[in-house]
C-alpha cells in the first residue's frame, strides 16, 4: 500500500506552525514550487548558530534531515550565499528558517517531518 507524498507546501507549513506553537520563529526565505520543491531548512537556537539542513533519502530509502557541510563553516553570511547560489540552480528549492529555544526542539522538528 503507498501513500500519497506530501506537498513541499505541506511539509513548510507544517514546520512553521509546530515551531511557532512551542514559541519558535518560523521565516520563510524564498517560496519555492508548491508540490515537489526541494527544501533547505536553516536552524537556529535563540538566534545563534546557524546550520543548513536537507532533506534526502537515508539508505533505508526513509527521508531524513541531514547537515550541509559549508566549506567556510556556519556562519550567516555563508549560508545566504549557499542558498541563493543554490536556487540559481534549483528555482523550485524552499528555503525556511527556523529559530527555537533549544537543540532538542529542533531535533524534534526535524524527526517529526522525516
Amino acid at each position: 500500500m503507498s501513500f500519497p507524498r506530501l506537498t513541499s507546501q505541506f511539509r513548510v507549513s507544517a514546520l512553521q506552525k509546530l515551531a511557532e506553537a512551542e514559541g519558535g520563529f518560523a521565516t520563510l526565505l524564498r517560496k519555492g514550487d508548491p508540490t515537489s520543491g526541494a527544501i533547505l531548512l536553516v536552524g537556529q537556537i535563540k538566534g545563534c548558530n546557524p546550520v543548513l539542513f536537507e532533506r534526502y533519502p537515508a539508505l533505508d530509502g526513509t527521508l531524513a534531515w541531514h547537515p550541509v557541510t559549508l566549506p567556510l563553516g556556519g556562519d550567516d553570511a555563508e549560508i545566504t550565499k549557499y542558498w541563493r547560489t543554490r536556487t540559481h540552480r534549483d528555482p523550485d528549492l524552499w528555503v525556511l528558517e527556523l529559530d527555537v529555544a533549544s537543540t532538542e526542539r529542533l531535533d524534534g522538528l526535524l524527526a517529526a517531518d522525516s
